[in-house]
């Protein structure tokens, strides 16, 4: 009976065993075949966006991926096969959510191969280990009908902006049309010779700013000089860059093209840290000639834009390494704006992480009779404006916060009026007057139209907003911040595909810790005014000591009196006594912010386990009370 009992016991628990082996079987090969993933991250990242499945789905037209992986190469570094593996889930998921219109064709270019032709032919390029040995190919094509895009290849550096460069080049395919985007402006964005570069023995030409490279993917970009007297009927988006010394014709030609329809992005700026390279030898020279606006046409829509001053803010200050001492030093005129400083209800704006504007300007003014004004990005009030030649050798006067948002960049939407009712302004003296064109003059826009105005045109220069390396012979681009993101968010709205915008703003999203930076404001408010005195008064006794050592005279400087040695001791003491109070209120300062930012960090880190432990042990104590009453 025993031995028929352990039997039995045996015989029901192998089955068992064997049992739950084929339900394991079974759910990994349902599932195993099934691309699904759980994102657990805080933003998404990892899953499809709305713009992206909005364009899978308005898929009618079949689309194939090629992705091309060099798999069987044994050197290959294992971080470069997860992240393949990566990119892989993420085209499993593309086809998933494509309705049967996307297809995805895998192939890995051996040496010698047909799909190594291939992947040549699609314009993905094998590229050259530092080992040597065989080439490493790692991109796709995306083509439909006769359109055809490469990634040429996939850095894991640029994994934040995998799904936009990945959607962005579906949606090239299927719209191969693209709108006409006019630029012009007054600095080299397009490139231009470099003589410095030619006497080295460089090449001699400095190439064109990124955002000009990233624009021409998504529009037909067209330069357009400062000197221009007609923007072209068939230009839908018109972007001026910085135009210093812009001319009355010129900006009759962006008047009437507003009057027809078109629309404008215009950055100006107070202070082009780019312009004031051109005369290194002379800055104070140089910041007092920086500036550009668009003057006679800002006062035709009731605006006005200072040139001689700065925006410096506290709480959207820039940390910047002191090329003296090489620490960071906050540097208030250098803004680093937050979600906080920016308009959350526009959709170019909503998803942005930081913004940086280097000596940015501010616009004041009322919108004139039929125009509407919305505030894109403003600072906050903590705020002040700084002489620009001031700021830009990192020197403020005592700070004093305004209690004012100044407005850094404003959209103008309505019907606008000619800045230029009697016609085109005559021309230069010296070439003539130029011929009036009465019959062509618009005095008025028939449709209401779109004007976004910027106070800061630095913000387009890549040391600003991004790290440009080169990755196996390509150039890739590496943002930290959303400067860019924010130039194709606004651009894409105007005239381009609105599906992109949510995508390409996930990857540059951040989250800066606002409430720390606006408890240091208000701890370095409380100390500055400590600073101002001390640094005053150790200036005063430095001075009197100048002024007695000067006392005698260039041959007696060394013969002094008793009495004016002992008051040059005197000084002495008060400068030794100034400098030691100079650096204990400096490191209280450092004190108070590190423990602010320390604060702050072990409440992130304590608050949530300790929610927890107090929760458990709440339930423990409930239920013993419940099980003791029992």
């Amino acid at each position: 009976m025993k031995n028929q009992k352990q039997f039995e016991t045996f015989l029901y628990s192998t089955v068992g065993v064997v049992v739950l082996l084929f339900i394991a079987i079974a759910v990994n090969l349902i599932f195993g075949r099934m691309a699904t993933r759980v994102d657990l991250t805080a933003d998404k990242l990892y899953t499809l966006s709305d713009g992206t499945k909005s364009i899978l789905g308005k898929l009618d037209t079949p689309v194939q991926i090629r992705y091309y992986f060099s798999k069987s190469i044994p050197e290959l570094d294992q971080g470069l096969r997860t992240y393949a593996q990566r990119v892989e889930d993420l085209l499993a998921e593309y086809r998933l959510h494509s309705k049967g219109k996307l297809e995805v064709k895998k192939l890995d270019p051996k040496p010698d191969s047909d799909a190594e032709d291939s992947a040549n032919l699609d314009g993905v390029e094998g590229q050259m280990t530092q080992l040597g040995g065989d080439k490493i190919y790692f991109g796709l094509s995306i083509s439909c009908l006769d359109a055809k895009v490469a990634i040429p290849f996939i850095s894991p550096q640029r994994e934040r902006l995998l799904e936009y460069d990945l959607t962005r080049a579906i949606s090239q395919v299927i719209r191969p049309t693209k709108a006409n985007l006019g630029v012009m402006s007054g600095l080299p964005i397009f490139g231009a010779m470099d003589p410095m570069a030619m006497m080295r023995g460089g090449g001699g030409r400095q190439e064109p700013w990124v955002f000009i490279n990233e624009l021409k993917a998504d529009f037909n970009v067209k330069e357009i000089p400062l000197t221009a007297d007609k923007i072209d009927d068939d230009v839908n988006v018109l972007v001026v860059v910085y135009p210093k010394g812009i001319s009355d014709a010129a900006q009759y030609a962006i008047d009437q093209f507003v009057m027809r329809g078109g629309k404008l992005v215009a950055f100006l700026d107070p202070l082009s840290v780019l312009d004031s390279r051109n005369n290194p030898q002379n800055p104070l020279q140089a910041a007092a000639g920086s500036g550009a606006s668009l003057d006679k046409l800002l006062k035709a829509w009731g605006l006005e834009f200072d040139l001689q001053k700065v925006v410096s803010d506290k709480r959207f200050l820039t940390e910047l390494q002191d090329p003296r001492t090489g620490r960071p030093q906050a540097n208030p005129s250098f803004l680093s704006l937050t979600g906080a400083a920016m308009d959350t209800n526009d959709v170019a704006t909503t998803q942005l992480g930081r913004m940086i504007l280097p000596f940015a300007g501010h616009f004041t003014g009322t919108p004139a009779d039929g125009l509407k004004q919305t505030v894109i990005f403003h600072s906050s009030t903590d705020s002040q404006l700084t002489d620009k030649m001031m700021a830009q050798f990192g020197a403020t006067e005592e700070f004093k916060a305004s209690g004012t948002e100044y407005k850094l960049g404003v959209r103008l939407a309505g019907k606008f009026k000619s800045a230029f009712p009697d016609g085109k302004p005559a021309g230069d003296p010296k070439d003539g007057d130029a011929p009036k064109t009465e019959d062509a003059h618009l005095k008025e826009a028939k449709d209401e139209g779109v004007v976004v105005l910027l106070g800061d045109s630095d913000l387009l220069y890549e040391q600003f907003y991004a790290q440009v390396r080169e990755l196996f012979g390509q150039k890739i681009m590496m943002p930290f911040a959303a400067n860019l993101t924010f130039l194709q968010n606004l651009l894409e709205q105007m005239g381009g595909d609105k599906d992109l915008i949510g995508i390409r703003s996930r990857a540059t999203l951040n989250r800066p810790f606002t409430l720390v930076r606006e408890m240091q404001a208000k701890a370095e408010l409380a100390y500055e005014s400590k600073i101002k005195v001390l640094e005053k008064d150790l200036a005063d006794a430095q001075q009197k000591i100048n002024e007695l050592q000067r006392a005698k005279g260039d041959g007696q400087q060394a013969i002094l009196s008793e009495e004016q040695k002992q008051e040059i001791n005197q000084f002495q003491r008060r400068r030794a006594e100034v400098n030691r109070e100079l650096k204990e209120v400096r490191k209280n300062l450092r004190r108070d912010v590190d423990s602010l930012e320390n604060t702050t960090k072990w409440a992130n880190i304590l608050v949530m386990p300790f929610a927890v432990s107090l929760t458990g042990i709440v339930i423990a104590v409930f239920k013993r009370k419940r099980t003791a009453a029992k």
